[in-house]
């Protein structure tokens, strides 16, 4: 009877450093594309949100059709939504962020309108007193003001977007998505679970820095001993 190998890599086991120190650049590269892939979508979403969520609240009768889309476009599968959207973008990494911007889209918009909503009626009120215009009073006080219902959602936002971006390794773009979907193929252990830790991370790391800027944007929001610290 054979002894078994020496390297944990040709016992195939779960955890294996030498899976780590040898294949340190393919993992630099897939960690770069998912982070990448997350970024954009989500700052797209976020643009497309803002401007959405501000129609809403400003038109009533925008309110239904903007959360109803929005509301929708979540509800539908990954793989069917990626298949809608391939006729459009075909087999790229585009296809990829499409499809998370309007996944965002339902987080995103629903935060930033309870946010908006949730601004005192007085508060405007007295901004018009003081001669602020619509555009002022939307970026001075409205938007400020909103910022811990929309930060709420942009951390959620973020932290879904990282986990969808995986399933984009069925067109070849999916990040970390891609080692471990062929780890899987390949019952290759310490791909498989190397891969998907640095994906928990990723998302861990994401919301401590999105609530750190939240922190950092809404001082008001703190308790006071926390704002003399």
């Amino acid at each position: 009877m054979n002894a078994p190998p020496d390297d944990c890599l040709a016992r195939n086991e779960w955890i294996c450093g030498a899976y780590l120190t040898g294949r340190r650049g393919i993992l630099w590269d897939a960690v770069l594309q998912h982070l990448q892939l997350t970024a954009v979508a989500v700052l797209l979403g976020l643009a497309l949100a803002v401007p959405l969520a501000v129609a809403a609240r400003r038109w009533r009768w925008a309110s239904a059709p903007v959360l109803g889309s929005t509301t929708v476009l979540y509800t539908i599968p990954s793989l069917a939504m990626f298949s809608l959207l391939l006729p459009v973008y075909g087999l790229s990494a585009s296809l990829v962020v499409a499809g998370l911007v309007l996944y965002s889209l339902t987080l995103l918009v629903r935060n930033i309108l309870a946010g908006l909503r949730a601004v005192p009626e007085e508060t405007r009120q007295a901004a018009r007193g003081m001669g602020y215009g619509p555009v002022r009073l939307l970026l001075a006080v409205e938007l400020p003001l909103a910022l811990p219902a929309a930060m709420a959602g942009l951390r959620i936002a973020t932290v879904s977007a990282v986990s969808l971006v995986t399933i984009g390794a069925i067109v070849g773009h999916g990040g970390l998505g891609n080692l471990i979907y062929a780890g899987m193929n390949t019952f290759f252990k310490a791909q498989v679970l190397t891969a998907s830790v640095l994906c928990v991370l990723i998302a861990i790391l994401a919301d401590l820095l999105l609530l750190t800027i939240q922190r950092v944007l809404t001082p008001w929001t703190r308790r006071p001993g926390e704002r003399s610290a």
